[in-house]
């Protein structure tokens, strides 16, 4: 997930929609919208498949590639695209119950050290050796104790996405760079009758990203390295990080009733309030102008009025001005999947396959091959800011695991409902890792 020099362990976010694709022995069977069967060719071999590319072109393109694949290996591929919160929950039953899909999307962080603990996802170092060259040291967010589990298909940073068109309405000529220049066009935005900033708060996670983001640059590279390894959350840049979400929020940038606006899941989301014109900015992923094309009628989203820039610089922070916040989205293979999943993983990541994600703005491909078929201006100013950042901070809900980061996600969930305070979120997450421990 990188292209830089430390970025271990990555999450993605996600779409929407719910597909469900059910094979046959015999033809081709298509359910509503979309799932695979071999064809004629296929035989007694089934995989199953979960993503959360469910919408748009992407979602077209995951049916064609699965129903490609099927034919020519003589296998049944049952398919089941899904928005990104549902996946998340779905595949941790899954996991509980012992039936997981054999091809997932892995996370990496805490999350898949758990699952290798387990036994449940299979080493793909030797499996796959020839991808895990090619990808370099992108791998190392999939990788535990020198073995690889899961190959990333997709790694980017997370900023603002913005709609030039408005910002040039209120007067603001240049993407802030600093958070008293974000001040600043926030009040222009207001002052023209604009809602500044969508958050999807309803879902939990973009609300966690604003508090990451801040940590990131208060906090020096080897506090946060330190605290993913020791749990310890006493330097005083965490508390920093908090007093500044709070000022944030105390500008009141954000769209109306947004503690219960969804992330991605419709029109009125918060990608769809972006792409529909409601506000002008969205601090998201890479993943965002994919969300966005399949949330409108034209399924173009913003077209060429989208542009983005990096989170702004924070004044008196100790941590590198150029450091992103980001992750990725990797294949994992069940440990229990036959062996022809793992030849379907390694096609996805082939120049070709890798080359149609590119094309189709799904995000910024892994495969180094193909960066030049990133032709969206503002994904390949993102891919440039990825590819330059001296480091990668993986999501922390990742990093920190499950319970640590799930603490830390809710706290931060009530300090934008105004009731936990920057000393809270500390103390829920350290209370947390310590039962962790």
């Amino acid at each position: 997930m990188k292209m830089t020099r430390a970025l271990s362990l990555m999450a993605s976010g996600g779409l929407v929609l719910t597909l469900a694709a059910c094979g046959g022995d015999g033809g081709e069977e298509v359910d509503e919208g979309g799932s695979t069967g071999g064809g004629a060719a296929a035989g007694d071999t089934t995989i199953t498949w979960w993503h959360n590319s469910n919408t748009g072109e992407g979602l077209e393109y995951y049916q064609q590639l699965a129903d490609d694949f099927a034919e020519e290996n003589g296998v049944t591929i049952q398919v089941e695209a899904m928005q990104h919160e549902d996946m998340l929950t779905q595949l941790d039953a899954a996991f509980q119950a012992g039936d997981a899909p054999d091809i997932y999307m892995e996370r990496g962080g805490g999350e898949l050290a758990d699952h290798v603990e387990a036994g449940l996802t299979r080493d793909l170092t030797e499996d796959a050796a020839e991808e895990i060259e090619l990808l370099g040291g992108t791998v190392q967010g999939w990788t535990v104790e020198d073995r690889v589990y899961a190959l990333p298909f997709s790694v980017g940073v997370v900023g603002f996405w913005y709609n030039t068109e408005m910002f040039e309405e209120a007067g603001i000529t240049e993407p802030p760079a600093t958070w008293d220049e974000m001040y600043e066009a926030i009040d222009q935005l207001k002052a023209a009758g604009m809602e500044p900033i969508s958050v999807g708060a309803g879902d939990g996670w973009p609300a966690a990203h604003y508090w990451y983001q801040f940590a990131l640059r208060h906090c020096a590279e080897d506090v946060l390295t330190s605290a993913v390894q020791s749990l310890d959350f006493s330097d005083q840049c965490f508390i920093s990080a908090g007093e500044d979400v709070e000022r944030l929020i105390a500008a009141e940038p954000f769209n109306r009733g947004f503690l219960s606006t969804p992330a991605q899941s419709g029109p009125t989301s918060a990608s769809g309030l972006l792409a529909t014109e409601q506000v002008a900015m969205e601090m998201q992923g890479h993943w965002e102008p994919g969300v966005m094309a399949g949330l409108t009628e034209d399924g173009e989203g913003l077209g060429d009025k989208l542009g983005w820039f990096p989170f702004p610089e924070v004044e008196g922070g100790q941590g590198d001005t150029e450091a992103q916040l980001g992750g990725g989205d990797a294949w994992g293979v069940s440990a229990d999947a036959p062996d022809e999943a793992v030849d379907f993983v390694r096609f996805l990541l082939s120049d070709e396959v890798q080359r149609g994600f590119a094309e189709r703005d799904m995000g910024l491909p892994t495969n180094p091959n193909v960066g030049d078929a990133v032709q969206d201006p503002a994904l390949a100013g993102l891919l440039e800011v990825r590819d330059s950042a001296p480091y990668v901070q993986l999501y922390f809900d990742t990093a920190f695991g499950q319970s640590v980061g799930g603490a830390m996600n809710d706290a931060i969930e009530l300090m934008f409902a105004g009731q936990a305070t920057p000393q809270d979120i500390v103390a829920d997450t350290q209370a947390a890792a310590d039962s962790a421990g």
